[in-house]
């Protein structure tokens, strides 16, 4: 999907190129609000506070504003989004979140907003390979080796999950169905939970972020037999894609920045134009690879809301076709 982006702000460019000429000067940036409240639907800590939190510190001297973080977790990141989805559509109040925000959306029924029609999509800031991982006691050295023992013992392989709906449970999901497997889902209350009950033997396999895995990789405690990203990760060397094995199979984890619907289109410019600036630079390239992440480059609004419908849709599809429902 990257690729096609990537594509497509070429010939924008080369578009543009021509029409700088003649093109009159450029009129004054909007004005944005004086404080601007980033909610991160998550606790402090993680991967969406930790990003959040460089994001206002390098975004407030660059516009003027105070930028400031707002955590409101709860209920798989939905509290915190619904807050956003009622805000006054003015720049004031945004939503840094992550790939949960479509997860969720797909298994629960009763969500208090539309993830389309209730947010604008302003900037996708960064993605990032998930990772397969075993418990270093199971036999298996690749994804070969599980799956083909998945396929053989139907339902006698288990993976842990950070709980119905999350990431972890919908790449699982799709690859039981892309490879025609059937482990069986142990939904835990985190994923640290789920990896220590994975090195204690209680569960086999866990589709995990790499940011939640990496102390139990060093220590050797979990194997990584590949990533689920559709090419291999520079953060992640010498591991496999997971589509080698299994064609076509590929998950990224994204972190992104809304506004609630109905914000002006000249003020969510002017915040892509704004975050497009501050994600490539050393200090937010270094916090995104501690996440296992890289950023995005100058992906529009436009590009960035097709994205998430994809995203949408594709776990809509997992949800429906492995019944998967979070009440």
């Amino acid at each position: 999907m990257l690729d096609n982006v990537r594509f497509s702000i070429a010939s924008l460019a080369l578009g543009g190129i021509a029409c700088m000429a003649t093109a009159p000067s450029a009129a004054a940036p909007v004005a944005l609000p004086r404080t601007i409240t980033i909610v991160v639907p998550f606790g402090p800590g993680a991967s969406n506070d930790s990003f959040a939190r460089v994001l206002a510190q390098k975004l407030g001297p660059k516009i003027g504003s105070t930028v400031i973080v707002d955590n409101k977790p709860g209920a798989g990141s939905v509290i915190g989004s619904s807050f956003v989805s009622r805000a006054a559509p003015d720049g004031s109040v945004l939503l840094l979140t992550s790939s949960t925000f479509t997860t969720s959306a797909a298994v629960q029924k009763n969500l208090p907003y539309d993830p389309i029609k209730n947010f604008t999509p302003v900037s996708l800031v960064a993605t990032g390979p998930m990772l397969l991982t075993v418990g270093a006691q199971t036999p298996y050295k690749s994804a070969a080796d599980l799956i083909a023992d998945a396929r053989a013992n139907k339902g006698k392989i288990n993976y842990a999950s950070a709980g119905i709906g999350s990431i972890n449970q919908m790449s699982a999901e799709m690859l039981n169905s892309m490879a025609k497997t059937d482990m069986t889902h142990v939904p835990y209350k985190g994923a640290a939970a789920g990896l220590m009950d994975m090195i204690a033997g209680q569960v086999q396999v866990m589709v995990a972020s790499p940011a939640s895995a990496v102390g139990q990789l060093k220590s050797g405690k979990v194997r990584a037999l590949a990533v689920t990203s559709p090419r291999p990760s520079p953060l992640m060397p010498g591991i496999a894609p997971l589509n080698q094995t299994v064609p076509g199979y590929e998950v990224e984890i994204w972190w992104g920045v809304f506004a609630p619907g109905g914000t002006p289109g000249p003020v969510v410019e002017r915040l892509n134009a704004e975050i497009n600036g501050i994600i490539n630079t050393p200090e937010m390239r270094e916090r995104f690879a501690q996440e296992g992440a890289e950023p995005t480059d100058s992906v529009t609004p436009e590009q960035f809301g097709g994205y998430v419908r994809k995203e949408l849709d594709k776990w809509r599809t997992v949800a429906r076709e492995k019944q998967i429902s979070a009440e």
